[in-house]
């Protein structure tokens, strides 16, 4: 299973070459009047930052597909992608599963190094519709996290030993 490559989907958009995936997120914290102990009080905003890699014949047809899902209005993105108008767009990893976010920053890059390649720099935010969205996105992530020690996703370790100065 180690030469199985399990693919980040951002909406309907399978991101192969993920070269990083980081989930941020943690509580407000106020302190309490009159007394010198603080409290967490309300959940801060969740982002999930992708950076990935778009390489072969289909890399123009997933950039216009991301740019599509990063329209601004939640009603331009239903005209879009009708799927979309009563959930956001789902975030599906090994990390976890996160509903009702929405791209707040997405960039494309490409380099002489690699011309047939298109890098991508993507940031989403949670926003959901409601609390039971809110509650139905963490429920959804438990079975990702149950299952997650049995997956294996990374390449098999090289057996070319590394040379200093090559």
């Amino acid at each position: 299973m180690a030469d199985k490559n399990v693919p980040v989907l951002v909406g309907s958009v399978p991101l192969l070459y993920v070269q990083s995936l980081t989930l941020s997120e943690g509580y407000r914290v106020e302190r309490i009047a009159g007394s010198k102990f603080s409290q967490a009080v309300a959940p801060t905003v969740k982002t999930i930052s992708i950076e990935a890699v778009l390489p072969g014949d289909d890399r123009l047809k997933l950039v216009k597909a991301l740019e599509a899902m990063a329209l601004t209005s939640r009603a331009m993105v239903a005209a879009t992608a009708p799927a979309l108008k009563r959930a956001g767009i789902s975030v599906v990893s090994g990390l976890t599963v996160s509903l009702d976010m929405q791209i707040t920053d997405l960039r494309f890059s490409q380099s002489v190094q690699k011309r047939e390649a298109i890098d991508v720099s993507l940031t989403l935010q949670h926003v959901p519709r409601s609390s039971l969205g809110a509650l139905l996105g963490d429920v959804a992530g438990l079975p990702v996290a149950a299952g997650t020690p049995f997956l294996s996703t990374g390449a098999a370790p090289s057996a070319i030993a590394r040379t200093p100065g090559l």
